[in-house]
């Protein structure tokens, strides 16, 4: 059975749990027929995903929050770059969020227009075609 050895720092271990956020989205957006792609670098661009139909390309930006409140008010971290989306996930409870990204310093995160989903594959593809 394998064993996990690594000890992470408390920064890496944020990291690798954003990264695993930004993966998930990925996943759900593959099985739901989008092309996917990736950025190797994200050096102030603030594009985590890329998704395509054979016509539109959607640049996305993926966050994660330790609240299971979704009543808190989120910060517009992409002000510069020109971000079509952001999907939040809740790290504590089973939903999360996608919005269209807002021009604002900050929102709360259930304003109107902005779309919840519950945290699996079914739902979060009915919320995007929402969004």
């Amino acid at each position: 059975m394998p064993i996990k050895n690594a000890q992470r720092t408390a920064p890496a271990y944020r990291h690798y749990k954003q990264i695993s956020y930004e993966n998930l989205a990925a996943s759900w957006f593959t099985a739901d027929g989008w092309e996917v792609f990736m950025p190797v670098t994200d050096h102030d661009r603030k594009t985590d995903l890329v998704v395509a139909d054979d016509n539109h390309y959607y640049r996305i930006q993926v966050k994660s929050l330790e609240s299971g409140d979704d009543n808190v008010f989120v910060e517009n971290k992409w002000r510069e770059a020109n971000i079509d989306y952001v999907i939040y996930f809740s790290r504590t409870s089973d939903w999360g969020y996608i919005t269209p990204a807002f021009s604002e310093g900050r929102r709360r995160l259930n304003s109107a227009g902005h779309v919840r989903f519950h945290q699996h594959q079914k739902p979060f593809a009915k919320a995007f075609n929402r969004a």
